[in-house]
């Protein structure tokens, strides 16, 4: 007798009934948020690594991929942010007795950090 599974089914693969026709049961894997830089680099991949985004999505690891980049420029900028205030003295004190340039100060170490992240992390 000839056998009459699928090359799905032979795969493994499991079928379900939905409205009286076969369903293949496949779950897609879990998909964690991509924040602004994990956009930004995939974007990227995109663009100039066409091959690693590719080989990525085939592989279903796109989404992990992001989301780990995200969460590591997420870190660096905070981290980045931390020293290079430190170094540039941008302290409470100042924030206290003027405001206006502690926020110029911080928007400019600010700025800094996002551009080594671009250039380290984003942009690699």
């Amino acid at each position: 007798m000839k056998d009459t599974k699928t090359i799905y089914e032979q795969l493994g693969g499991t079928y379900r009934e939905e409205n009286g026709k076969l369903v293949p049961d496949v779950e897609l894997p879990e998909q964690k948020p991509i924040g602004k830089y994990g956009r930004m680099h995939l974007d990227y991949l995109k663009q100039h690594r066409r091959g690693r985004y590719s080989a990525l999505l085939g592989e279903g690891r796109l989404n992990t991929y992001l989301a780990d980049v995200d969460e590591q420029a997420r870190e660096m900028l905070s981290s980045l942010t931390v020293e290079l205030a430190k170094t540039q003295g941008i302290d409470e004190h100042l924030k206290a007795t003027d405001q206006m340039r502690w926020v110029q100060m911080m928007n400019n170490v600010r700025s800094s950090a996002e551009e080594t992240i671009m250039r380290e992390l984003i942009l690699a």
